[in-house]
């Protein structure tokens, strides 16, 4: 393969696939910035490895495979046991109904995401790859190297102990 066409494929799968690569970063190391770093390390990876890549599976399902090790990298890592960085969001209470209901929905949504991060990693990844990058069973299976049964048993078991999660905080 040329550099033109590798710098033009990468370019294709960069702008198809940025966004989403990102959000599965999120989900593993919890900082916007970091899952930027981490998605940049795993292109930088996916264009010298480009040479390589066979083919036998998607490219879309190769890109996750590699940002999900890249985040697990990043997890394990010197960088990410020493610094812990917080954030804090404060509300103005003078706001307007409809800008009350708004933040309601996205604190409820962010409440979701957080108690979904609670979920052991095993669970964690089947739970967002499905419900909030919709793949499919069979591609999840694919993607993590596990048969489909065994990914719907984790599908059902994450959801399981989301729905557990959940009833608790409302009790």
């Amino acid at each position: 393969m040329s550099e033109q066409e590798k710098d033009a494929l990468l370019e294709r799968v960069m702008i198809a696939y940025g966004d989403e690569l990102v959000r599965l970063a999120y989900t593993y190391v919890k900082e916007s910035e970091v899952a930027k770093d981490v998605v940049q390390n795993a292109f930088v990876k996916c264009y010298r490895h480009l040479d390589t890549f066979r083919g036998d599976a998607n490219i879309k399902t190769w890109l996750y495979r590699i940002t999900m090790n890249e985040s697990k990298d990043y997890l394990k890592s010197w960088h990410c046991r020493m610094v812990r960085v917080k954030s804090f969001f404060h509300e103005n209470s003078a706001r307007q109904q409809s800008a009350e209901k708004e933040v309601l929905h996205r604190f409820a949504h962010a409440q979701l995401k957080a108690d979904i991060f609670t979920l052991p990693t095993m669970y964690r990844e089947v739970v967002y790859l499905h419900y909030f990058e919709d793949l499919a069973v069979a591609e999840i299976a694919e993607l993590l190297h596990a048969s489909p049964h065994t990914i719907k048993t984790r599908l059902r078991r994450g959801t399981q102990r989301l729905g557990a999660i959940l009833k608790e905080e409302h009790t």
